[in-house]
This record gives C-alpha cells, structure tokens and sequence, in this order.
C-alpha cells in the first residue's frame, strides 16, 4: 500500500476520505498519511461496509484493498458496542492472511493507517517470536492479524477465544484453498459468532467458483464488488516474452541485467532449487542479488524484505511465496525466469511492478520445460505478449560460480550435471542423468570412483603374487562362512523327513 502523495501517477476516482462520515481519528489517521483521494476499490466497497453490509472485493493487485478493509474494520469497531463491555482481552477483530509476508505488510499498513486512534494490534505468524507473540496475544488486543496456523495453535491453547469477533477479514482468499488452509478457515469460522451478528469481508485478486462459495457459506448475504477491467495486469505494465532453450536462460537473464536499471528487479522461479542456482551466477556476474523461498528462515526473510525495500538489496530471486499481497515500492522489473504453470501466478507476479499507476517491465522466459503456459496465460490476461528475439540479448562472457564450475558439464544453462548429485538445469535443478564411472551413484563425482576403483586394484590377491594379509583373509572368508552356516541350518536334521 503506496501514500497517494508520493510520485505515482495513479488515476484514484473522484471521491475522497473527507466526504465519508468516518470516526474522527481514522479521518486524522488518513490525514496525516496523506490519504486524500479513494482508488476504484475503495469507492466501491467502503460506502457497503460502513454501513454493516458484508462484501466481497474483487479487482486487481496493487489497487488499494489492504486500505478498504482496513478502514472499514475500523470504523466498525470504533462505532459499535463490544459484545462484552467488560473483556478487553479477546479480540473484536481477525484478519487471516494466506502468507507471513502478506500479515506482516496488513499489520504494517494497519498501524499506519490507525495512529490517531487506541487500537490494538496483535500479530501471529509462524516461524519465529513464538512466546513474545503469545505474551501479547495473552495481553488482550482488538484486532488479531495473522496466519491460520499460529492463531489455531494460541487458540487451542485457551490464549484467547473468538466469542467476541464482530469483523471478519479475509485476505487473497483464492490463495487459501492453493495453500490448503481452507479447513482451517472453517475451523476458525465455526468458532465466532454467526455471520449475521459479524461484518464479513473478503478481498481478493481473483474470486473463482469456490471463493465464492466459501463467501455464501459464512457471510452474511455480501454484495460483489468487481473493479472492471480492460486487462487482467495492470495497464502500465510493458510485458515481452522470449522463447529460449534451457542452455540460454542465464546467459540471457544476464544480458538483459545488463542493459537495465535493476534498482528494484523481482525474478521469480518455480523451484527453490532453481532460486540457488540462478542467485549463484547473478552473485558470481556482480549483480547482488538474494534468494526468498518458503524454507527461508524468517528473521532472515524480514531482513531480506527491509533491505529490498529500502533499496540496499538490488535484486531478488523468489518463488511465489513473495508473489502475493506484498507491496514495495518502485519495483520497476518483473522477470519470469520461469513461466508460472498457473495462469493466476502470472498475473500476481507481474503485479509486484507498476502498483498504483506506476510503470513497470515484465520479462518472461518460455523456456523449452515451461512454454506450455504460454498459450493459457496469453487467453486468462486476454492479450498476446510481444515476443522478442534472444539472440541478440545473450551475455558472452558469463562467470560460473564456483560450486557450478566444478560440476557443470554443459554450459551455464546445461541440463546435466557431471556428478550424481543436483543438476542446475531441469526445472527445480532434479537428479542428473545416467550414472557414470561404473554407478557412481548420486552424489558420488568421478574421482570418488577412480578412487575406489584404484583401491581395488591395490589390494593383495594370491595371483598378484604372496597370500593376503591376515587381516584380509579373515575379512575375504566371513561372507563365506555366513554362507555356510545358513545352508547348514537350512539342512533337515539326520533322521528327519526332507519333506
């Protein structure tokens, strides 16, 4: 979320804060955010909620949603009786996020956007902070931001309760059933007051059949709020694809590294692996550049995303965990190292850039093992993407990094590796092909097998002249031994039938 203040060139609809009979501290709050003018979304769906009806927001990312229902939750709370006057312990309000990153920027943006008032903030996500989150859980607050699976785990320990929930907030719904918390969401669901007795709101990028479904389930008959559009990216967003081999992918991502500016550059791939092996040579090439994936410990993760944020870290290689929610800004490419296998992930990674009207550059790479999304994404955005040539865009003198150097045997973007062990080409960098040097088997590198190899042949033999040690003849005899003493238990005793 972007203060309209600053250099974006959005076009915002013609109503402002100031026209709404809003609580007179989220309108001091927006003030001095610099809030003034309401984007599309905004204009849509606060008049429904300020007036206690549910919605259900559709438009595209980057439009302002966190804004909409950070502020009708608000204005709800800060208007309407608790349901218990005396527990100022258990939350008024939950807002469940599908993603750490994305409950960490609502709890950023809710902060924000409520300095003026008295409201408190709890925040719950996994993989780090556990105790210090339950201690301020446990401390009481009014609205709980979080994940699904770190607020189940406080909730089934009597940390809090749901009883007195009066809204309900849920963020990029679709992701929920792709991540598949939806049981979880009705776990949490069936612990609240009824729907009917709550403000229910829903926002999304996408609302498909069984979002929907899901909004009719546990809602209170919400109004659809969908933001037409000419397109499904954003309109400033300048897309190109290319079609190269799998040999070509690095040393055209470097090419074109060279000929941008990548002050903010987003790459995003469909495999961690993938992630490693393209931040490697990015960092072996002097572009400094990080990995962000899902099994990124999360102190490192909030460093990566502050540095990234304010600048210091040019470059950074995801997967789609950081393709939803998230809103840094001046993010000014987009590259698609991998084409999404899900027309949906195209549109959310190509809308980290040119958020709120600003421009932005989208590169996609269709490479041999992804092209097949091509067609599918080109019908879900309802355009062609220019196509252009890859030639003329390849890096020459590409550095490999050190551990690659060692093992790749085909080029920067080779399939195979020399050993058994990871390849860097194939998507999500999968086992090499055959076995060499007599099955070496998986990680196991040619000299591991010249070297047992030439043990072997070392080794003393009654034929390469003098009898073995008699260490080694002990050794040599006892599978024989074994041998023998199984077929004797194997032989009936004397006397006894065969049979």
């Amino acid at each position: 979320m972007t203060d309209p203040s600053s250099s974006y060139q959005q076009v915002f609809s013609e109503r402002r804060f100031e026209e709404f009979d809003l609580h007179p501290t989220i309108q001091a709050s927006l003030q001095t955010a610099g809030f003034e003018q309401l984007t599309p979304i905004q204009a849509q769906s606060l008049p429904i909620a300020i007036e206690g009806g549910d919605v259900a927001g559709q438009a595209k990312t980057g439009t302002g949603k966190t804004a909409a229902f950070l502020i009708a939750a608000f204005q709800y709370l800060l208007t309407q009786e608790k349901n218990d006057p005396e527990d100022n312990k258990n939350p008024r309000a939950i807002m469940i996020a599908p993603t750490r990153e994305l409950a960490i920027q609502i709890h950023k943006d809710a902060k924000l956007l409520s300095g003026s008032t008295d409201l408190r903030f709890a925040l719950a996500y996994g993989g780090i902070d556990y105790e210090r989150q339950r201690n301020d859980l446990a401390a009481g607050c009014d609205i709980l931001i979080g994940t699904p699976g770190r607020i189940i785990d406080y909730l089934k320990q009597g940390v809090y309760n749901l009883s007195q929930i009066q809204v309900v907030v849920l963020d990029e719904a679709d992701r929920m059933f792709d991540l598949g918390f939806i049981k979880d969401i009705r776990f949490l669901f069936r612990r609240m007051p009824p729907p009917e007795k709550r403000l229910n709101l829903l926002f999304s990028a996408t609302l498909s059949l069984r979002v929907q479904e899901l909004a009719y389930e546990h809602m209170n008959d919400p109004t659809r709020v969908e933001i037409e559009q000419e397109t499904m990216t954003a309109d400033k967003v300048a897309q190109t694809v290319f079609l190269p081999s799998n040999s070509e992918k690095i040393p055209l991502l470097i090419g074109l590294l060279r000929t941008m500016d990548i002050s903010r550059t987003m790459i995003f791939c469909n495999m961690k692996s993938t992630t490693e092996r393209v931040s490697a040579y990015l960092n072996a090439n002097g572009f400094e550049a990080a990995i962000l994936s899902g099994d990124v410990r999360q102190k490192k993760r909030e460093t990566l995303l502050r540095r990234f944020h304010d600048g210091e870290l040019p470059i950074l290689v995801a997967t789609d965990v950081a393709a939803r929610g998230l809103h840094i800004p001046d993010v000014s490419h987009v590259v698609n190292f991998d084409l999404p296998q899900d027309a949906e992930d195209y549109v959310h990674r190509v809308g980290r850039t040119a958020r709120l009207g600003q421009s932005g550059e989208a590169v996609s790479f269709a490479c041999e093992d992804y092209a097949f999304s091509l067609h599918e994404i080109e019908e879900y955005i309802g355009e062609r993407i220019p196509v252009e040539d890859v030639e003329s865009k390849l890096a020459e003198d590409v550095e490999r990094p050190a551990r690659t150097r060692s093992r790749s045997r085909s080029g920067p973007g080779g399939p195979r590796g020399r050993s058994g062990g990871r390849s860097g080409g194939r998507p999500g960098g999968g086992r090499s092909g055959g076995r060499r040097g007599g099955g070496g088997g998986p990680g196991r590198s040619d000299g591991a097998v010249d070297q047992a190899s030439q043990a072997s042949q070392a080794a003393p033999t009654e034929s390469a002249g003098g009898p073995p040690s008699k260490e080694g003849s002990a050794s040599a005899d006892a599978p024989a031994r074994k041998r023998r003493r199984r077929r004797r238990r194997r032989k009936p005793a004397e006397g006894e039938s065969a049979s």
